[in-house]
């Protein structure tokens, strides 16, 4: 943005936070007005748009420090009755801005000065704009490197500012998430922005989308889009990386004698894994390549036993049960547990 606009906008004011506001308050305020105004809130209503591009034009100054101070610096000449308006120039018509500073020296009647929009050095009936802002921040007339912005104000010699970084979020399903998924956003000036999510995204996770965050000066590039990924619960699946994890229920003949059971994908199909004779709750059994792909290969499918305990049980099945207790005799399954305990 052109420090002549700075003039007349009051980002403080377009964000409701005092001027001594610290970033933790800029950034609550920002949020809490972006997602009042945000437009798939306001379908059709031009002013909520409008009021939603100021919020994140003040938001881009005021959360950067060094365009912070420049800004400060520009609207405390506001403050000071410094009007900037366009008029007619020097001798031949040139065009200009005039400026009315009244009394430097003190008193109350001032002299009109007029700034030539001419090149540096130019003296077209009046004087150097850059002169005479380094006599009010106390530097030397025409001397180099009296600029009072050191170099990043009204002589240009910075060049374009570019875009600031914006941040937003969005939510996947856990099934997109792993696989991939393209999704469509609007930024902070209304724009709609399509980009594809890669696959094996985590829950957290930021991506930088180069390009697609504020608009700079004419000519600088655009900023960034920082977008945090959210991703939902599955009612089945887990996350260990770039594994899966399911619980498998299995039941006790099956996990006391062993068999082959029936595992679900992700994908929808199933596979079958092997479960030997005594396996025990939580004894994890592992499909290679069943997982999330990842950039250093594909994860597993980790399977984690869970042993169904039956809730009822016909007599023939009571009586089954209390022949397998007869026979294991006075087995303790917790001696182990209580001597671990007293050490």
């Amino acid at each position: 943005m052109a420090s002549q606009d700075w003039f007349e906008k009051d980002f403080y004011a377009i964000l409701g936070v005092p001027k001594d506001a610290d970033e933790a308050a800029i950034k609550k305020a920002y949020r809490k007005l972006a997602r009042k105004h945000h437009p798939d809130q306001n379908a059709g209503d031009t002013a909520a748009e409008q009021r939603f591009k100021d919020i994140g034009e003040a938001n881009a100054v005021l959360s950067d420090p060094k365009q912070r101070q420049e800004y400060d610096a520009v609207r405390s000449m506001a403050g000071g009755g410094a009007r900037f308006r366009a008029g007619a120039g020097g001798p031949g018509g040139a065009s200009g801005f005039e400026d009315i500073f009244s009394a430097f020296g003190g008193g109350g009647g001032g002299s009109r000065v007029r700034f030539s929009s001419g090149g540096p050095g130019q003296q077209t009936g009046g004087e150097d704009i850059n002169d005479i802002l380094a006599q009010m921040f106390g530097g030397g007339a025409g001397a180099a490197g009296g600029d009072p912005f050191g170099g990043t104000g009204f002589r240009g010699t910075r060049g374009p500012r570019p875009g600031a970084d914006v941040n937003a979020r969005t939510t996947l399903g856990f099934r997109d998430a792993v696989e991939g998924s393209t999704v469509t956003l609007t930024t902070v000036d209304g724009q709609r922005v399509t980009t594809k999510i890669p696959a094996g995204v985590r829950d957290g996770q930021k991506i930088r989308l180069r390009g697609k965050g504020g608009q700079g000066d004419p000519g600088a590039p655009k900023g960034d889009l920082i977008l945090t990924v959210a991703v939902d619960k599955h009612p089945v699946f887990g996350r260990d990386g770039d594994h899966l994890t399911v619980d498998l229920p299995v039941t006790f003949a099956e996990a006391a004698l062993g068999a082959t059971v029936p595992v679900p994908t992700l994908d929808g199909s199933s596979v079958r894994v092997k479960v030997a004779p005594g396996t025990p709750s939580g004894r994890v059994l592992r499909v290679k390549g069943r997982g999330v792909a990842g950039r250093h290969g594909t994860g597993d499918l980790l399977a984690r036993v869970q042993v169904v305990v039956p809730q009822r049980l016909s007599d023939e099945a009571r009586r089954a049960v209390e022949t397998l207790r007869d026979a294991e005799g006075d087995a303790d399954p917790r001696a182990t547990l209580f001597q671990q305990a007293a050490t």
